[in-house]
């Protein structure tokens, strides 16, 4: 890592023209200026807003001066403001350039500087169309200018919501040739649309909702790529939400461009920007009310960078924001902070003594940062430390880093740990061993390292695996970035499996879990790929599934944080993950690896017990809430959850079951489900038994099973017992019962013969009351001959 050396500084305004003048300026006025230096960084404009006297006013000053006209444009406050100063690549001579000047109404003066002949006025243009436009903000990209401006109503009693649409950003070609200036053709970017901020980075546009918009559109930033004609919408609480190019100018309106994504914009929060700013990579840096710092990407995602430990911010308090390389330093009331854009670690943090600074650019210096106050101009540079005094690799920090999180929560103080007491203490071993393990093997391959201690080095014997594990994975990190696209994907799914196996082999806490959450939407099918190879999933010569999964993955499997545990921001249990990615990819198998859990389960824990998995809410349920999230349902998902229900094998879940399928009518499988769980337990055995017979005394439909049906009749029921259940369950006809109906669905003594027979021929088991009755030849006796 980086270090800064100390502040050094390397002007004191007497090497530029008027000197003196510069810095009574920047000590002039309560509010602060804006300063600006030039692409080659021998010029400085300053723009003064303060009340007058003096006016408001713009005056540049220009390092080694050898005469010349120069650069001073004062305005009355009555008139339309200055809104840009702006620098534009002119094609005359290689890396050179013209200054803009616009203001608010739209006219642009157009200045260059000549060596020995000073500030000279090219051309006087006029940006917008319409006389009544006034520019809210204005950018530059490349050789061309991009604005926003306001466009008020002919109708000034127009309502507010038509007026808060009352804005236009519009882009325009500015060339700078021997003959002169001359404006490309007006592009409308977009129109109709409310107030932005325009900021331009090298191949895109970002425009930022200004803070007076309405609710609905501030909740969302656009990303304008000039090269493609394309529209990004992105929030940064939701990331990229849509993307359109725009083939006609009809296709430019705001509203229109809305219409797809209305519902879900909708329902985002609000966005929080206190500043922002565009980075030297491209990127859009946002730093909130809260003193958090993002970057959005162009393609509309974000992530996040620093916490500055000032916020909350005031509202209006100035955050100076500027890149230098992968530095990203940023100045709040008089702190400078150093921070690296890739990994987010503080690299330094100083106390200013300047009132006001602003940053410069440092044109082929990345490794330095330039730094404007009122006595002059300093300078931080960069450089790699000697060896003797190298710092720790970030790897070596993170392991401080991770150790301090787990003694904190198994800590039963209140003090909070942090990585200097725990290096400085002496008390905590482990990461100190591990840090010196670490440095030891990471050097090695570089240059001798000095001797570890007898015991760090057995330890270092006994990591050699992990560490050639941990070296490995570094490479195939590698490979990921440098591969060809036609290989992306396979050293995807190899890090996915990687990732995946080194999580379930460390402690499954909230965070590892919402990583692994992260893992299996961003990569579903690797995802899926890697936990069958850790659980070694696999069907066997009959057709089954079988997992040879150590006890310890299965621990984490099913004993890591639960629903409750995780709340509802959008993280799952690890069980549900893999549930899904059954259901995704292999469904015929989920049943079975439920049934693979629960034999898991109830060897590993005791029954019902709090502490294992069922003792909160049973695995087959929570595979069928995985299944109920499906957006369509479909006859497989009933199918599905049959078979859900039924390798449980709880009496509750094969009842549910049982009534699933009688609901569906499928009565072949009925029976086939009350002959094979009806061995599981006598009462469960009843339940079915009494379910089907009430079944029975309804319809017909049973009727082809009842040599299968019978046979299930439990031993303590008696005749008396079935005869009343059937009665009970008789269905009601509206009309008077018949002796002899001709309806075919009747049910008839005969059809039960069969089951009370069964029944009162039982050992131990008489009936005197229908024992005549059953013996009889036929029933019912037949009709006595008619007498004539």
């Amino acid at each position: 890592m980086k270090r800064a050396r100390m502040l050094r500084q390397v002007s004191d305004f007497s090497d530029f023209s008027r000197g003196h003048w510069l810095q009574e300026l920047l000590c002039q006025g309560e509010e602060p200026s804006h300063v600006q230096s030039s692409p080659d960084g021998q010029h400085l404009l300053v723009l003064q807003k303060s009340r007058p006297p003096p006016l408001p006013r713009v005056v540049a000053f220009q390092r080694h001066s050898i005469g010349g006209a120069n650069l001073e444009r004062n305005w009355q406050l009555p008139q339309a403001a200055l809104v840009g100063l702006l620098f534009l690549q002119s094609p005359v001579t290689l890396d050179s350039w013209v200054l803009a000047i616009v203001w608010e109404h739209g006219r642009t003066e157009v200045w260059h500087f000549v060596v020995a002949v000073g500030w000279q006025l090219l051309q006087t243009l006029e940006l917008c169309q319409g006389a009544r436009a006034r520019i809210i903000s204005v950018c530059s990209q490349g050789a061309s200018l991009v604005w926003c401006e306001e466009r008020p109503p002919l109708d000034g009693h127009s309502d507010m919501s038509k007026c808060a649409f009352r804005f236009c950003v519009c882009t325009r070609a500015l060339e700078v040739g021997e003959q002169g200036v001359r404006l490309g053709t007006i592009r409308i970017v977009l129109h109709n649309s409310p107030e932005y901020q325009v900021l331009a980075s090298p191949q895109h546009v970002f425009l930022v909702p200004a803070a007076a918009s309405f609710a609905t559109t501030s909740k969302f930033l656009l990303i304008w790529h000039p090269e493609k004609a394309k529209l990004t919408i992105t929030a940064p609480s939701a990331g990229f939400v849509h993307s359109k190019v725009l083939h006609s100018s009809s296709e430019s309106d705001f509203r229109k461009l809305l219409l797809g994504s209305v519902g879900l914009l909708s329902g985002l929060a609000p966005l929080d920007i206190h500043t922002s700013a565009v980075s030297n990579s491209g990127g859009l840096l946002l730093v909130s009310t809260r003193g958090a710092v993002n970057m959005v990407e162009p393609d509309g995602t974000q992530r996040h960078i620093f916490d500055l430990e000032e916020g909350p911010l005031a509202q209006g308090g100035p955050v100076q924001l500027k890149t230098f390389g992968s530095i990203l330093a940023c100045v709040l009331a008089g702190v400078l902070y150093l921070v690296d854009q890739n990994s987010g670690r503080l690299i330094e943090k100083k106390i200013l003594s300047m009132k006001e600074v602003h940053f410069l650019e440092s044109p082929g210096e990345e490794d330095s940062i330039q730094l404007l106050t009122q006595t002059g101009i300093y300078s931080f540079s960069f450089s790699k430390p000697e060896d003797t005094s190298r710092p720790e690799p970030c790897l070596v920090e993170m392991v401080f880093e991770e150790a301090c999180r787990y003694y904190q929560r198994r800590s039963l103080s209140s003090s909070k740990l942090t990585v200097e007491k725990l290096k400085k203490g002496g008390v905590f071993q482990a990461p100190v061993a591990l840090a010196a393990i670490l440095q030891h093997s990471l050097h090695q391959k570089q240059k001798p390292a000095r001797g570890l201690q007898d015991t760090y080095a057995k330890l270092l014997s006994t990591m050699s695996l992990e560490l050639q594990s941990y070296m490995s994975l570094e490479l195939l990190k590698t490979c990921v970035v440098c591969a060809p696209e036609s290989e992306v994907e396979s050293y995807c799914e190899e890090l996915v499996e990687q990732e995946v196996s080194r999580v379930l082999h460390s402690d499954m806490d909230k965070d590892n879990l919402a990583y692994l959450n992260s893992v299996f939407a961003s990569f579903p099918k690797a995802a899926w790929k890697a936990m069958r190879s850790c659980l070694q999933l696999q069907q066997n010569g009959d057709g089954l599934l079988v997992a040879r999964a150590t006890p310890e993955v299965w621990k984490k499997v099913l004993g890591g944080p639960q629903q409750e545990d995780v709340g509802q921001n959008g993280v799952v249990p690890l069980f549900e993950l893999i549930c899904a990615s059954f259901l995704r990819f292999k469904p015929k198998w989920l049943p079975s690896f439920v049934e693979l859990t629960q034999q898991y389960v109830s060897i590993s824990w005791a029954y019902s017990s709090k502490e294992g998995p069922e003792g909160r809410v049973p695995l087959y349920k929570r595979a069928l809430g995985v299944l109920a999230r499906k957006n369509k349902r479909s006859e497989a998902d009933d199918e599905m959850e049959l078979e859900l229900l039924l390798c449980s094998k709880r009496p509750k879940a094969v009842l549910q079951a049982l009534h699933l399928l009688i609901r569906l009518k499928r009565w072949q499988r009925v029976v086939e489900v009350a002959e094979k769980f009806s061995k599981l337990s006598p009462l469960l055995n009843k339940e079915i038994f009494t379910t089907l017979l009430a079944e029975f005394a309804q319809h017909r439909e049973l009727d082809p099973y009842l040599d299968m049906l019978w046979p299930l009749c439990p031993t303590e029921l008696t005749a008396s017992d079935i005869l009343t259940m059937v009665l009970q369950h008789l269905p009601r006809s509206q009309e008077d019962p018949v002796p002899f109906s001709s309806e075919e669905n009747q049910l008839t003594v005969g059809l039960l013969k069969p089951l009370l027979q069964r029944v009162v021929q039982r050992p131990c088991v008489q009936d005197e009351m229908y024992s005549d009755a059953l013996q009889s030849p036929t029933f019912p006796p037949p009709a006595p001959p008619r007498e004539h």
